[in-house]
């Protein structure tokens, strides 16, 4: 029964189940029916479902018969409607398709029309959005093309202005045009053509002032030249004044060969001989010299591109480079003034452009940067000048050079460089200059002496003895009371070394001008230079010629005489050096002139070698004699060699006449002493083993001969029988001699 039960509730339940999956299926959307069949075929039953499935569909299909049944006359009926409207639908379509084409074919030129219209009105509105773009594109273009014509004329900093207004101002506003694209592309490519087209223009400006910088340079110191004339003019120095005054005397007063041995001729080539200039020739500047516009627009232009400092560090480095060339000096600068202004202007011109930069361009070069350059500049200036100076032999360059070194110095000074260097260098080179002048002088000394003919000099008239007087110092009120034609005591060399001591004093004071030097400080180099020139170069010279064997007697008295004059002449040195420097000999630390114990050195080794030549004459005298001491009977006279060389003393003695006293006298008593000596030494030499009677008499002959000499006085100023005593030791050997001789005859 519980069985029963059971199949029979689930056979409701299966029914049941499977009404609900019908009336889903019914009810269901036939795309979700998937999941509710599903279901039937998981479960059993599914035969027992196709039959309720079966019943179903025929259940509705029956209601489906009846539906049809029910209504199959109303359909009929409206067929048969359909039928009818459908042949007055073919009337009204064929009225409706006539309609239509009368209307197509009367509105044919109306849609035409309209079609043209639609056109117009399309190209009206594309003209009217045409004209608003370009106007706002023309004026980008327009200032491209400024642009582009400012590059061309090479306006380049207006052209960098137009393109940072062009790309701030007008493209933003046609940013989204093709056009406009491109030109902002090449803004950059634009900035970097101006960059170098200006960098070009700074290259170009750079290599224009290396190759124009001595130009530059040459119109500055022609400029500070003319300021220096025009400062002359205003105040004249008296020291310096004086100093041409006297020159000009001197000059005037030089003869005898003077102006053709004088190593200072009386036109200098120096740069400062103002009357070859023309003062009132306005000199340009350099400003008037140099376009300084390229370096300004480069200057501006990297400003404004935010690359100031690049430019400025590419400026000073090549700024740099180009001082260093400049201060590189040729290698045979030193053969020609024109080497040393080369160079100088160069220099001058280089610092003038910088000084002319760092007064207008706003910090491109600042006072650091150029007292770094000027240091750099000075240390090698002074040490190419120290070096090729010291090649130079010729005063006149030298002196030349010093005047182109103080305007050199006195050009860039104005500039505000400092120069203090220059002229303590200058200091240097003026001992150079010293030793050159002393060279000089000193050769200009030998020909002086070489050509002198050591004989005083002849006057004949008024005029030539005046011109003799204003060149040497000289007063003797006897020689002037003595009729013409008359004679000086000195020779044509007195007169001549006098003159060029005194053109030497003015080349070392030339040297000084302008040297920044005080009165004492140029007293005192003059004084050391001229006692140089006297202790070292005459003397010497003096000296050669002294001891030059072809000097003669007559020669070698002269040069007493002329010494004895030159000396006395030194105190004139002494007021010419004090015209000229203006400073007092009482001056303390003033240096003396050492002329006089110069000129009483050389007469003492003339003196010296007055007694030596007469010595040596005496011995070629004594070499002629040939006394035979085995004669019998003596001479009637003093032998022949004897009578000769007293002739010879004689006249010799006779030349003395214008020596001091004391040296004729001593040069006498020395040669009278040395003839007794050698005749002695005659009478006693061991080859003479034996002598006659006669031969004595005939030496004593010749001693008395000597004492006759000795009694007439040959040379004024000796005391009583003071010579005669050269000859008492030879006499009393002779007498002794003699007596010796005579005992042992009367033995015999």
């Amino acid at each position: 029964m519980e069985r029963g039960k059971m199949a029979e509730l689930e056979s409701l339940e299966t029914a049941a189940e499977h009404e609900r999956i019908l009336r889903e299926i019914e009810s269901t959307d036939t795309a979700c029916i998937g999941p509710t069949l599903r279901s039937v075929y998981d479960g059993e039953e599914h035969g027992r479902f196709m039959e309720k499935l079966e019943a179903r569909i025929r259940n509705h299909d029956r209601e489906i018969e009846k539906m049809c049944n029910f209504h199959y006359q109303g359909f009929v009926d409206s067929i048969t409607e359909l039928l009818k409207v459908r042949g007055e639908a073919q009337k009204l379509k064929h009225q409706v398709t006539d309609t239509n084409r009368k209307l197509q074919s009367e509105g044919k030129e109306l849609v035409v029309a309209m079609e043209e219209l639609k056109q117009c009105r399309l190209q009206q509105r594309n003209i009217s959005a045409t004209v608003d773009k370009l106007t706002l594109c023309l004026p980008v273009l327009e200032m491209y093309s400024k642009l582009r014509e400012q590059m061309t004329s090479k306006r380049h900093y207006p052209a960098l202005k137009t393109l940072e207004h062009l790309e701030h101002t007008y493209l933003p506003q046609v940013s989204h045009y093709r056009f406009c694209k491109i030109m902002v592309d090449n803004i950059p490519k634009l900035r970097e053509e101006i960059k170098d087209v200006s960098m070009s223009d700074l290259k170009d400006f750079l290599e224009s002032i290396r190759k124009h910088s001595d130009k530059i340079g040459e119109t500055a110191m022609k400029q500070a030249q003319q300021q220096r004339n025009l400062d002359n003019i205003v105040s004249q120095h008296p020291r310096i004044g004086g100093g041409k005054k006297y020159k000009k005397d001197v000059c005037a007063s030089s003869d005898l060969e003077v102006k053709n041995t004088s190593p200072m001729s009386e036109q200098d080539s120096g740069i400062l001989d103002v009357e070859d200039e023309d003062d009132d020739e306005e000199v340009p500047g350099a400003q008037d010299l140099v376009d300084f516009s390229p370096v300004y627009r480069c200057l501006h232009i990297y400003s404004v591109l935010g690359a100031r400092e690049t430019f400025e560090n590419y400026y000073r480095k090549q700024r740099r480079k180009q001082a260093r060339l400049v201060l590189q000096p040729p290698s045979n600068m030193h053969e020609t003034l024109d080497g040393y202004r080369k160079y100088f202007n160069q220099i001058v011109g280089f610092f003038v452009v910088e000084d002319h930069i760092l007064h207008t361009s706003q910090g491109l070069v600042n006072r650091a940067y150029i007292d770094e350059l000027w240091e750099m500049a000075l240390s090698k200036t002074i040490a190419a000048l120290r070096t090729h100076s010291s090649y130079c032999s010729d005063p006149n360059l030298v002196l030349d050079l010093k005047n182109l070194i103080v305007l050199f110095a006195d050009t860039l000074q104005g500039y505000g460089f400092p120069v203090n260097q220059l002229f303590d260098m200058l200091l240097e080179i003026r001992d150079q200059y010293s030793d050159t002048l002393l060279k000089k002088w000193s050769g200009v000394f030998r020909n002086i002496l070489d050509s002198d003919n050591y004989s005083p000099i002849p006057v004949a008239n008024e005029e030539l003895y005046k011109k003799i007087i204003g060149q040497f110092p000289f007063q003797d009120p006897e020689l002037e009371k003595q009729p013409f034609p008359k004679k000086f005591p000195f020779s044509e060399f007195v007169p001549k070394v006098y003159n060029q001591i005194k053109e030497f004093i003015y080349a070392c004071l030339k040297f000084s001008e302008d040297l920044h030097l005080s009165s004492t400080e140029v007293d005192d180099m003059i004084r050391k230079s001229t006692n140089l020139l006297l202790t070292r170069m005459l003397s010497n010279c003096l000296q050669t010629v002294i001891k030059r064997r072809n000097t003669g007697l007559t020669e070698l008295v002269q040069i007493i005489i002329n010494t004895t004059h030159l000396e006395k002449s030194c105190k004139f040195l002494e007021e010419f050096i004090t015209n000229i420097t203006n400073v007092l000999p009482e001056t303390v630390h003033t240096t003396k002139l050492y002329g006089t114990t110069t000129f009483k050195d050389a007469r003492h080794a003339a003196e010296e070698e007055i007694y030596t030549n007469l010595n040596q004459k005496i011995d070629q005298f004594l070499q002629l004699a040939d006394y035979d001491w085995m004669a019998a009977e003596p001479g009637s006279k003093a032998s022949d060699y004897l009578v000769d060389l007293i002739a010879f003393l004689r006249s010799t003695f006779a030349v003395f006449t214008h020596l001091p006293g004391k040296v004729a006298q001593t040069a006498c008593m020395s040669a009278c002493k040395h003839l007794s000596t050698s005749l002695m030494q005659l009478l006693l030499e061991a080859e003479v083993r034996q002598l006659t009677l006669g031969a004595l008499q005939q030496f004593n002959l010749d001693v008395e001969e000597c004492e006759q000499f000795a009694r007439s006085g040959p040379v004024p100023g000796f005391q009583g029988d003071t010579l005669q005593l050269a000859f008492i030791d030879l006499r009393q050997v002779s007498l002794c001699v003699f007596v010796f001789c005579f005992s042992f005859k009367m033995c015999d």
